[in-house]
This record gives structure tokens, sequence and C-alpha cells, in this order.
């Protein structure tokens, strides 16, 4: 695309307006909306129906193999604000996956870092570097920039997850690296318990072996049990008699986030209450993992069940009421520790 070219009424401006445009550069003082008074996302409020993901993901399992060629059956989440790219947001990427009965879905890495959150199914597992990590729901699995990382499903029943990457960030940045991992071997080891956890999964407790090697770059704890999520949130409720709370999830040893591009949290909202109003600069993959409720952003509204995923877009407004039957859970991807790094994070509640 050609160097946008500025029209003057005057002949000798825009003669240096169309010699400009001829060698690439532009007059900033004729430049309209570059920088604006608050953040105008190109993202858009959006929410994916989880009857429609799971109608289309169960199409896709009878008509799609898992083989070299496609290696995942994925379901993008297209925000349509973004003028058809496959990101959820200008800055994540968010996506269904399925995986049937004794399928395997094979080894590859990437430079875009990545994280699993189980919304169906128990049985299948995925290999982060080797480690075998059981996939359960509600818990939440990493997969770090440039780990090999494969899932198999030895069970007799079908398995989805929610995806989250911070792919468009790598790829404004042109950082894209992938790599295929072998194809002749397939890595079917189910050890009850990983090693990640055998060393960072107790609360509170890192081996001081263990402290020196952790990586700086993302927790080394690669899983996060929906059984410890659910006991922190109900703990925090009742120590400080609040009706709405938030959980982190974060580097054992470092108390960082658990990577350094994505903040993974849980939002409970008791039956019949709901959050004050919020905004924050970056955007947030939402998915509501229990209970029922609506959120509204921006000038939406939405009513959601277990299984809905919708998006936040920077510096709109957005309010959660849980339904009257019972906690509304909610699991939230953001960009946050990108925006802190550049010290440009806000947030009001009100």
């Amino acid at each position: 695309m050609p160097t946008k070219r500025y029209q003057a009424e005057g002949a000798e401006l825009d003669a240096l307006y169309a010699d400009l445009a001829e060698v690439d550069l532009q007059p900033l003082w004729e430049m309209k909306g570059l920088l604006t008074p608050s953040p105008r996302p190109r993202a858009v409020p959006f929410r994916w129906r989880l009857d429609d993901i799971k109608k289309y993901g169960a199409r896709a399992t009878e008509l799609v193999p898992i083989d070299r060629g496609g290696d995942r059956r994925v379901l993008a989440m297209c925000n349509p604000g973004l003028g058809g790219a496959p990101f959820a947001t200008n800055s994540l990427w968010a996506a269904m996956q399925f995986l049937g009965p004794g399928e395997v879905a094979p080894a590859h890495r990437h430079s875009p870092a990545a994280l699993r959150f189980i919304m169906e199914g128990s049985g299948v597992w995925t290999l982060v570097d080797g480690d075998p990590i059981h996939m359960g729901r509600g818990d939440m699995i990493l997969t770090p920039s440039m780990c090999f990382h494969e899932h198999h499903n030895p069970s007799d029943s079908d398995m989805v997850w929610l995806d989250v990457l911070d792919l468009p960030i790598v790829q404004f940045l042109d950082g894209i690296f992938f790599e295929e991992g072998p194809s002749e071997d397939v890595d079917a080891r189910t050890d009850p318990l990983s090693r990640s956890e055998q060393i960072y999964g107790h609360a509170g407790l890192v081996p001081t072996h263990a402290i020196g090697v952790a990586t700086a770059d993302h927790s080394p704890l690669l899983t996060y049990r929906w059984a410890d999520t659910d006991a922190a949130l109900t703990a925090a409720m009742a120590a400080d008699g609040l009706d709405a709370v938030s959980v982190r999830y974060t580097d054992p040893v470092s108390r960082a986030d658990v990577m350094p591009t994505m903040r993974c949290e849980m939002r409970r909202v008791a039956a019949g209450a709901s959050t004050g109003t919020e905004r924050q600069t970056g955007s947030r993959v939402c998915t509501v993992f229990n209970g029922a409720g609506t959120a509204t952003v921006g000038d939406q509204t939405y009513d959601l069940v277990a299984g809905d995923v919708y998006v936040i877009p920077s510096w709109v407004e957005h309010r959660i009421e849980a339904g009257p039957d019972a906690a509304l859970d909610i699991f939230v991807t953001s960009d946050a520790p990108v925006l802190e790094a550049l010290r440009v994070y806000r947030e009001e509640t009100r």
C-alpha cells in the first residue's frame, strides 16, 4: 500500500506533500487521531455462545481428523471489529479446542505463549517439554513460549478446553517461530502427578534447591488445579465477608504473573450480587465456568451461561451480575503484564 498522499490548497505546499509521499514520509501536522484523549480500540465487545461453539465443534470432530497438516481441531474466536483477523482482541487469541477419544494432537512448539483452561471432560494428558500433566475440568495449564507440547486422549469421552495465546502481540512484534516435534513417536505417559506439581505445587512452600533454577520467563508451576482455585475463592469470600472476589494465578517463586504477557484470574460473584462498574487499559477474555448471570460491556448486555466467552476491549466499562440461584465463576485472561511493563496500565472502579 503506498504512503498516504496529503492534499493542500496552496500549490507549493501540495507539491511538498506529493514529494513527501514519493519518498514515504508524512507530515505530522496533518495527521488526525494519532494521539487520542483515551484509548480507541478496534476490537468491540462481543460474546460467543457455548451452544454455537459446541454445535460446530461436534461437526468439526466428525469431519476433520487430527493429523499432520492440521495438528489441532480448534475454532478460533474472531472479533468483528478486527477486520477478519482470527483474534479475540487486539492482543489475545482465544479458541476452543476439541479432542476426541483415542486422538493425539502431535507435538509442536511456537514462540507465542499459550494457556489451557479445561471446560469439559477429564482423562486427557498434555505433555509440556516431556512433563505429563493431567487435564481436568477447571484446571489451568501453561504452555510457555517455545515449549514442546502435545495432547493425547486415552479416555472414551470428548475433551473441550479454552486456548488463549499472546499470538497477536508476538505477530505484531514480528517474533513468530513454529517448529513441529518428532512425528514417529507419541509420548503416552500419564504420570499421576507432573514434575512441576511435585516441586512447586504446595502453597507457599518451594524446595530451596529449586528456587535458583526456576525460570524468570514464566511460572515453573505448569498447572493450577480447580480444587485449589475453588478453595481460595471460598476462603477469600468468607474471610472478608465479600460477595465478589478475584484470585490471581501467580508464579510460586517470584509471585509475578504466570506469563510475561498474560495475567490469569478467577472471579467469583455470589448469587444475586454484582460487581462495581470497572474499566482498564488492555483487553480481557472472559470465560464463564460456573453459574449464570449477565455481563454489561459498554452498551452491550449479555446473558451468560457456563461455557460462554466474551471480550472486554481497552477502557470499556463493564459490570457483572450473578443470577439468583448460584455463584458466577468467570476465568479472565488479560494482557495487563505487558501494559504494566510499559507503564501504561490504568484501572478504575466505581
